[in-house]
């Protein structure tokens, strides 16, 4: 339990410190933002009730709203894909039990239904930073293609992170069962 609260502790520090210094300066033609720090959000563990998570994700953004000077906006976006994790989740995986562990991950869930999750809750985020961002209508297909574009971007770089950590983890215990 305390070696997976650490596990997470380390996460949120890392993904906020990654986004704000790194990511929140990438932008592919113009359009495509990364939002890599909603990786936390994702792989939080399955059993964690409600409230909890909503806290966190909050936080999380918070965290990342303090360090890149946007007031509020992805507090606002994590609350809320926080709140609707669980639901997506139901979406592509029928039990908790049908998850092969206790957090939602590329080996765990498998390929297809991973993917998915995090395409849909890339493109919940980025439908709201950028609704919240403009507040209006003014310019739809800029809108659309930031949207689009960015949920891309996102959902490869999960995907892409979640694969190398899977690979990690899978290798360290697999010394401590040889050992």
């Amino acid at each position: 339990m305390t070696k997976t609260v650490l596990q997470f502790a380390m996460m949120f520090v890392m993904l906020v410190i990654t986004q704000s210094i790194i990511f929140n300066h990438i932008a592919l033609f113009s359009v495509a933002l990364a939002f890599v720090f909603i990786y936390f959000i994702l792989r939080l563990p399955v059993t964690l009730d409600g409230s909890r998570v909503i806290a966190l994700s909050f936080l999380i953004g918070l965290a990342v709203d303090i360090f890149s000077d946007t007031p509020g906006m992805n507090s606002l976006a994590c609350t809320c894909i926080g709140a609707s994790r669980h639901t997506v989740l139901r979406l592509y995986v029928s039990r908790d039990e049908d998850i092969n562990g206790p957090q939602p991950s590329l080996r765990s869930m498998g390929p297809a239904a991973y993917a998915k999750y995090v395409l849909t809750m890339s493109l919940m985020f980025s439908l709201l930073i950028f609704f919240i961002e403009s507040l209006s209508f003014f310019n739809p297909g800029l809108l659309m293609a930031r949207v689009v574009a960015s949920t891309l971007l996102t959902s490869m770089l999960i995907i892409a992170i979640d694969s190398l950590t899977d690979r990690s983890s899978s290798r360290s215990s697999r010394r401590r069962d040889r050992l």
